[in-house]
């Protein structure tokens, strides 16, 4: 009989008062049940990311919403492959999502405080029905992984890490956007939890949000609607297309050929990592080239 696998990603901000504790939980309820992935913990919540046999993910699920503080927990299923993810990892760290912001992020018991205005879908696509070009998309993911997909006219910061956030936010290249309606859109909603935050710290005057992130909108409007190709995951698969046409925006960092398709280059250039075609990655000369559009 063939397991069916599924991949869990979730997140709630709350104050939590033992971090530790909660680690300790987590570890044994997912090593009970056989579950892989990341889980992190910070005293402003939980974000992970879990896979294993299905039955085994709805029952950590079910155990995980069952204490107070994660009964609100939002949960995005995908199809898994039963090898996901290498190992189980649970750590407490400072951040749920590390920012280098840790001191200015404040949580309550109903999330981040001060956020972004949470959109559905369906509200993302009302505001730029009513709104037109005066809405932007900003990007709350790293540079690299907007290269394989993205909103059709988002603004990408340039940035490599998620800590690279505060210092792009206050460098004056994104004042444009502070008197204009703008969505925040990353993975799975909880980088634009305290993206959006910091930017209304900043001075953005209307911010919202993606609720439930590209995995949200990819549920619901698959490629018909606004996003455009393929959504980057950290995880074995890779990248998720949320259709049979999905769209391939990606070009070979050697050849300029269409791919989605990050994979390990060893040249320096490529940083461990490289946008590559299958042509390319399998070619032993890939190694000398000089990314044209590395990150």
């Amino acid at each position: 009989m063939t397991m069916i696998s599924k991949v869990l990603l979730y997140y709630r901000f709350t104050p939590l008062a033992d971090p530790e504790a909660v680690r300790l939980w987590q570890h044994e309820l997912c090593t009970r049940l056989g579950l892989t992935g990341r889980i992190i913990i910070s005293a402003h919540g939980i974000n992970g990311t879990v896979g294993g046999e299905v039955s085994a993910v709805k029952q950590y699920a079910k155990q995980t919403r069952s204490y107070p503080p994660f009964a609100d927990l939002d949960l995005k299923w995908s199809d898994g492959t039963g090898q996901d993810f290498p190992r189980l990892s649970v750590r407490v760290r400072d951040e749920v999502v590390t920012f280098g912001a840790a001191e200015e992020l404040v949580v309550d018991a109903d999330g981040v405080v001060g956020g972004g205005q949470h959109l559905t879908p369906e509200q993302v696509h009302a505001l730029v029905a009513e709104r037109g070009d005066e809405v932007a998309f900003f990007d709350g993911r790293n540079a690299w992984e907007a290269s394989i997909g993205r909103f059709a006219g988002a603004v990408v910061p340039d940035v490599d890490t998620t800590a690279d956030f505060v210092r792009e936010l206050e460098s004056g290249r994104h004042d444009d956007l502070k008197h204009r309606p703008v969505i925040t859109y990353c993975t799975g909603g909880v980088r634009c939890e305290v993206l959006s935050a910091l930017m209304i710290n900043r001075g953005f005057t209307e911010v919202y949000q993606l609720d439930g992130g590209i995995v949200r909108y990819g549920e619901t409007f698959g490629d018909d609607g606004l996003w455009q190709g393929s959504l980057r995951v950290f995880d074995q698969r890779g990248r998720i297309d949320f259709s049979d046409h999905t769209t391939v925006i990606g070009r070979c960092e050697r050849c300029d050929a269409p791919t989605s398709d990050h994979v390990d280059c060893t040249a320096p250039q490529c940083k461990g990592r490289a946008l590559l075609c299958n042509a390319c990655a399998a070619d032993p000369v890939c190694a000398d080239h000089a990314p044209k559009n590395a990150g």
